[in-house]
Protein backbone atom coordinates (compact mmCIF):
# COMPACT_ATOMS: atom_id res chain seq x y z
CA UNK A 1 0.00 0.00 0.00
CA UNK A 2 1.19 3.45 -1.21
CA UNK A 3 1.99 5.94 1.74
CA UNK A 4 -0.21 8.50 -0.11
CA UNK A 5 -3.30 6.08 -0.41
CA UNK A 6 -3.20 5.99 3.43
CA UNK A 7 -2.44 9.74 3.73
CA UNK A 8 -5.43 11.01 1.83
CA UNK A 9 -7.80 7.60 3.44
CA UNK A 10 -7.09 9.06 6.88
CA UNK A 11 -7.86 12.53 6.13
CA UNK A 12 -11.19 12.15 4.20
CA UNK A 13 -14.11 12.53 6.37
CA UNK A 14 -15.31 9.06 8.03
CA UNK A 15 -18.75 9.65 7.30
CA UNK A 16 -21.17 10.11 4.39
CA UNK A 17 -20.84 10.55 0.63
CA UNK A 18 -17.48 12.65 0.38
CA UNK A 19 -15.85 9.85 2.78
CA UNK A 20 -17.08 6.93 0.34
CA UNK A 21 -15.92 9.14 -2.99
CA UNK A 22 -12.75 9.44 -1.66
CA UNK A 23 -12.17 6.12 -0.88
CA UNK A 24 -13.65 4.78 -4.59
CA UNK A 25 -11.37 7.47 -6.04
CA UNK A 26 -8.38 6.26 -4.51
CA UNK A 27 -8.84 2.44 -5.22
CA UNK A 28 -9.34 3.98 -8.51
CA UNK A 29 -6.23 5.42 -9.08
CA UNK A 30 -4.39 2.49 -7.25
CA UNK A 31 -5.69 0.30 -9.60
CA UNK A 32 -5.32 2.22 -12.58
CA UNK A 33 -1.61 2.90 -11.63
CA UNK A 34 -1.29 -1.03 -11.68
CA UNK A 35 -2.72 -1.32 -15.04
CA UNK A 36 -0.46 1.44 -16.24
CA UNK A 37 2.52 -0.50 -14.18
CA UNK A 38 1.84 -3.73 -16.55
CA UNK A 39 2.13 -2.48 -20.04
CA UNK A 40 2.23 -6.47 -21.64
CA UNK A 41 -1.63 -6.67 -20.34
CA UNK A 42 -2.74 -3.36 -22.19
CA UNK A 43 -0.88 -4.46 -25.11
CA UNK A 44 -2.34 -7.70 -24.83
CA UNK A 45 -5.55 -6.31 -24.06
CA UNK A 46 -5.02 -4.06 -27.17
CA UNK A 47 -4.06 -6.96 -29.66
CA UNK A 48 -6.25 -9.26 -28.95
CA UNK A 49 -9.61 -7.81 -30.03
CA UNK A 50 -7.36 -6.45 -33.16
CA UNK A 51 -6.12 -9.67 -34.21
CA UNK A 52 -9.89 -10.91 -33.97
CA UNK A 53 -10.81 -7.98 -36.14
CA UNK A 54 -8.74 -8.64 -38.52
CA UNK A 55 -8.85 -12.30 -39.07
CA UNK A 56 -12.81 -12.66 -38.73
CA UNK A 57 -13.08 -9.49 -41.49
CA UNK A 58 -10.48 -11.31 -43.87
CA UNK A 59 -11.24 -15.27 -43.53
CA UNK A 60 -14.92 -14.53 -43.07
CA UNK A 61 -15.75 -11.67 -44.48
CA UNK A 62 -16.19 -12.91 -48.19
CA UNK A 63 -18.33 -16.43 -46.91
CA UNK A 64 -20.98 -14.82 -43.91
CA UNK A 65 -24.30 -13.90 -45.58
CA UNK A 66 -25.26 -11.09 -43.46
CA UNK A 67 -27.96 -8.01 -43.13
CA UNK A 68 -27.12 -4.97 -45.60
CA UNK A 69 -23.81 -7.28 -47.32
CA UNK A 70 -21.15 -5.43 -45.74
CA UNK A 71 -19.33 -8.00 -43.37
CA UNK A 72 -17.15 -5.50 -41.36
CA UNK A 73 -20.02 -2.79 -40.67
CA UNK A 74 -22.00 -6.18 -39.14
CA UNK A 75 -18.53 -7.78 -37.36
CA UNK A 76 -17.34 -4.51 -35.41
CA UNK A 77 -19.88 -3.89 -33.01
CA UNK A 78 -19.89 -7.74 -32.29
CA UNK A 79 -16.14 -7.33 -31.34
CA UNK A 80 -16.37 -4.48 -29.44
CA UNK A 81 -18.83 -6.00 -27.05
CA UNK A 82 -16.87 -9.45 -27.21
CA UNK A 83 -13.59 -6.62 -26.11
CA UNK A 84 -16.08 -5.48 -23.21
CA UNK A 85 -17.08 -8.96 -22.50
CA UNK A 86 -13.29 -10.48 -22.02
CA UNK A 87 -11.56 -6.95 -20.90
CA UNK A 88 -14.19 -6.15 -18.21
CA UNK A 89 -14.49 -9.66 -16.62
CA UNK A 90 -11.44 -11.17 -16.57
CA UNK A 91 -9.22 -8.31 -15.82
CA UNK A 92 -11.44 -7.59 -12.73
CA UNK A 93 -11.94 -11.47 -11.73
CA UNK A 94 -7.79 -11.68 -12.11
CA UNK A 95 -7.70 -8.39 -10.50
CA UNK A 96 -9.90 -8.52 -7.41
CA UNK A 97 -8.50 -12.68 -6.92
CA UNK A 98 -4.61 -11.68 -7.34
CA UNK A 99 -5.20 -8.85 -4.71
CA UNK A 100 -7.47 -11.41 -2.06
CA UNK A 101 -4.58 -14.17 -2.32
CA UNK A 102 -1.59 -11.26 -1.69
CA UNK A 103 -3.55 -10.03 1.66
CA UNK A 104 -3.86 -6.32 -0.11
CA UNK A 105 -7.66 -6.79 0.36
CA UNK A 106 -7.10 -7.50 4.10
CA UNK A 107 -5.34 -3.82 4.43
CA UNK A 108 -8.07 -2.55 3.04
CA UNK A 109 -10.36 -3.88 5.22
CA UNK A 110 -8.20 -2.73 8.09
CA UNK A 111 -8.39 1.13 6.89
CA UNK A 112 -11.24 3.57 7.39
CA UNK A 113 -13.06 3.07 3.88
CA UNK A 114 -16.04 1.89 2.81
CA UNK A 115 -16.21 -1.74 1.57
CA UNK A 116 -18.07 -1.46 -1.53
CA UNK A 117 -16.09 1.46 -2.39
CA UNK A 118 -12.58 -0.92 -2.79
CA UNK A 119 -14.80 -2.62 -5.56
CA UNK A 120 -16.85 0.02 -6.53
CA UNK A 121 -12.95 1.42 -7.73
CA UNK A 122 -11.53 -1.75 -9.15
CA UNK A 123 -14.98 -1.64 -11.47
CA UNK A 124 -14.34 2.13 -12.28
CA UNK A 125 -11.09 1.65 -13.33
CA UNK A 126 -11.83 -0.92 -15.75
CA UNK A 127 -13.55 1.50 -17.75
CA UNK A 128 -10.23 3.23 -18.25
CA UNK A 129 -8.61 -0.02 -20.21
CA UNK A 130 -12.30 -0.16 -21.98
CA UNK A 131 -12.05 3.01 -23.51
CA UNK A 132 -8.20 3.05 -24.65
CA UNK A 133 -8.97 -0.66 -26.36
CA UNK A 134 -12.55 0.35 -27.95
CA UNK A 135 -10.53 3.61 -29.44
CA UNK A 136 -7.44 1.37 -30.88
CA UNK A 137 -10.17 -0.81 -32.36
CA UNK A 138 -12.32 1.78 -33.30
CA UNK A 139 -9.39 3.47 -35.38
CA UNK A 140 -8.49 -0.54 -36.78
CA UNK A 141 -12.05 -0.76 -37.94
CA UNK A 142 -12.24 2.50 -40.05
CA UNK A 143 -9.17 1.73 -41.68
CA UNK A 144 -10.65 -1.73 -42.88
CA UNK A 145 -13.87 0.24 -43.97
CA UNK A 146 -16.17 0.68 -40.28
CA UNK A 147 -18.16 3.95 -40.43
CA UNK A 148 -20.52 5.27 -37.82
CA UNK A 149 -23.60 5.46 -40.74
CA UNK A 150 -26.02 6.22 -38.05
CA UNK A 151 -24.67 9.93 -36.98
CA UNK A 152 -22.71 11.71 -34.44
CA UNK A 153 -25.42 11.44 -31.26
CA UNK A 154 -26.32 7.20 -31.66
CA UNK A 155 -22.30 6.74 -31.96
CA UNK A 156 -22.03 8.36 -28.61
CA UNK A 157 -24.95 6.92 -27.45
CA UNK A 158 -23.62 3.65 -28.38
CA UNK A 159 -20.31 4.37 -26.91
CA UNK A 160 -21.76 5.13 -23.26
CA UNK A 161 -24.58 2.15 -23.23
CA UNK A 162 -21.02 0.23 -24.24
CA UNK A 163 -19.59 1.45 -21.38
CA UNK A 164 -22.04 0.53 -18.82
CA UNK A 165 -22.46 -2.93 -19.98
CA UNK A 166 -18.87 -2.98 -19.27
CA UNK A 167 -19.42 -1.49 -16.12
CA UNK A 168 -22.05 -3.85 -15.33
CA UNK A 169 -19.71 -7.13 -16.74
CA UNK A 170 -17.14 -6.11 -14.09
CA UNK A 171 -19.03 -6.30 -10.97
CA UNK A 172 -20.01 -9.77 -12.17
CA UNK A 173 -16.07 -10.06 -12.46
CA UNK A 174 -15.61 -8.89 -8.92
CA UNK A 175 -18.16 -11.50 -7.09
CA UNK A 176 -16.44 -13.96 -9.49
CA UNK A 177 -12.97 -12.61 -7.88
CA UNK A 178 -13.86 -12.52 -4.48
CA UNK A 179 -16.05 -16.04 -4.35
CA UNK A 180 -12.43 -17.81 -6.54
CA UNK A 181 -10.43 -19.50 -3.85
CA UNK A 182 -7.16 -18.16 -5.69
CA UNK A 183 -5.93 -16.78 -9.06
CA UNK A 184 -5.68 -19.72 -10.81
CA UNK A 185 -9.79 -20.80 -10.03
CA UNK A 186 -10.10 -17.36 -10.73
CA UNK A 187 -8.98 -17.96 -13.68
CA UNK A 188 -10.96 -21.13 -14.54
CA UNK A 189 -14.75 -20.00 -13.72
CA UNK A 190 -14.34 -16.50 -15.25
CA UNK A 191 -12.73 -17.20 -18.51
CA UNK A 192 -14.27 -20.98 -19.20
CA UNK A 193 -17.70 -19.61 -20.02
CA UNK A 194 -16.81 -16.49 -21.64
CA UNK A 195 -16.04 -18.10 -25.08
CA UNK A 196 -19.41 -20.07 -25.55
CA UNK A 197 -21.31 -16.94 -24.07
CA UNK A 198 -19.77 -14.57 -26.88
CA UNK A 199 -19.77 -16.90 -29.67
CA UNK A 200 -23.45 -18.12 -29.05
CA UNK A 201 -24.86 -14.64 -30.05
CA UNK A 202 -25.55 -12.44 -33.08
CA UNK A 203 -21.97 -11.01 -32.52
CA UNK A 204 -20.28 -12.89 -35.65
CA UNK A 205 -23.20 -14.31 -37.78
CA UNK A 206 -26.60 -13.73 -37.69
CA UNK A 207 -28.70 -16.69 -35.20
CA UNK A 208 -30.78 -17.33 -38.50
CA UNK A 209 -28.32 -19.61 -39.59
CA UNK A 210 -28.11 -21.64 -36.04
CA UNK A 211 -30.85 -24.68 -35.27
CA UNK A 212 -33.90 -23.32 -33.58
CA UNK A 213 -33.03 -25.00 -30.58
CA UNK A 214 -30.15 -22.72 -30.29
CA UNK A 215 -31.32 -20.02 -31.78
CA UNK A 216 -34.06 -19.64 -28.52
CA UNK A 217 -31.26 -19.15 -26.66
CA UNK A 218 -28.63 -16.84 -28.73
CA UNK A 219 -31.98 -14.38 -29.35
CA UNK A 220 -32.50 -13.60 -26.03
CA UNK A 221 -28.94 -13.25 -24.65
CA UNK A 222 -27.65 -10.58 -23.39
CA UNK A 223 -24.66 -10.59 -25.56
CA UNK A 224 -26.79 -10.75 -28.59
CA UNK A 225 -29.17 -8.05 -27.34
CA UNK A 226 -26.05 -5.28 -26.44
CA UNK A 227 -24.57 -6.65 -30.25
CA UNK A 228 -27.78 -6.17 -31.95
CA UNK A 229 -28.12 -2.52 -30.41
CA UNK A 230 -24.64 -1.08 -30.96
CA UNK A 231 -25.54 -2.35 -34.67
CA UNK A 232 -28.40 -0.74 -34.54
CA UNK A 233 -27.07 2.78 -33.36
CA UNK A 234 -23.57 2.56 -35.09
CA UNK A 235 -25.24 1.63 -38.56
CA UNK A 236 -28.31 3.77 -38.57
CA UNK A 237 -30.41 0.50 -38.61
CA UNK A 238 -33.94 -0.02 -36.32
CA UNK A 239 -32.47 -0.99 -32.65
CA UNK A 240 -36.06 -1.81 -31.30
CA UNK A 241 -36.10 -3.00 -27.70
CA UNK A 242 -32.27 -3.89 -28.04
CA UNK A 243 -31.45 -0.70 -26.43
CA UNK A 244 -33.84 -1.00 -23.50
CA UNK A 245 -33.46 -4.70 -23.23
CA UNK A 246 -29.57 -3.85 -22.56
CA UNK A 247 -29.98 -1.26 -20.10
CA UNK A 248 -32.34 -3.62 -18.27
CA UNK A 249 -29.56 -6.86 -18.23
CA UNK A 250 -26.79 -3.93 -17.42
CA UNK A 251 -29.01 -2.71 -14.44
CA UNK A 252 -29.78 -6.38 -13.39
CA UNK A 253 -26.20 -7.86 -13.50
CA UNK A 254 -25.35 -4.93 -11.24
CA UNK A 255 -28.26 -4.95 -8.81
CA UNK A 256 -27.10 -8.60 -8.19
CA UNK A 257 -23.60 -9.00 -8.53
CA UNK A 258 -22.58 -5.81 -6.93
CA UNK A 259 -24.12 -6.25 -3.01
CA UNK A 260 -23.46 -10.03 -3.30
CA UNK A 261 -19.62 -8.80 -4.14
CA UNK A 262 -19.50 -6.43 -1.16
CA UNK A 263 -21.02 -8.62 1.27
CA UNK A 264 -18.50 -12.03 0.23
CA UNK A 265 -15.92 -9.49 0.41
CA UNK A 266 -16.24 -8.31 3.74
CA UNK A 267 -16.82 -11.71 4.62
CA UNK A 268 -13.78 -13.15 3.99
CA UNK A 269 -10.36 -13.66 5.41
CA UNK A 270 -6.87 -14.30 4.53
Amino acid sequence: MTADLRDSTAQAPRRGLPWWLTGASEMARRNIRQILRSPQLVMFGLIQPVMFILLFSVVFGGAVEVPGGDYTQYLLPGIFVQMVLFGSVAGTTMGVAMDMQDGIMDRFRSMPISRSSVLVGRTLSEILRTVVSLFVMVVVGMIIGFRFLGGFLPAVGGVALLLFFGLALSWLGALIGVSASGPQSAQQVGLIWMFPFSFLSSAFVPTASMPDWLRVYADHTPMTTSVDALRGLFTGTPAGDDVLLTLAWSVGIIVVSAPLAVRKYGSRSR
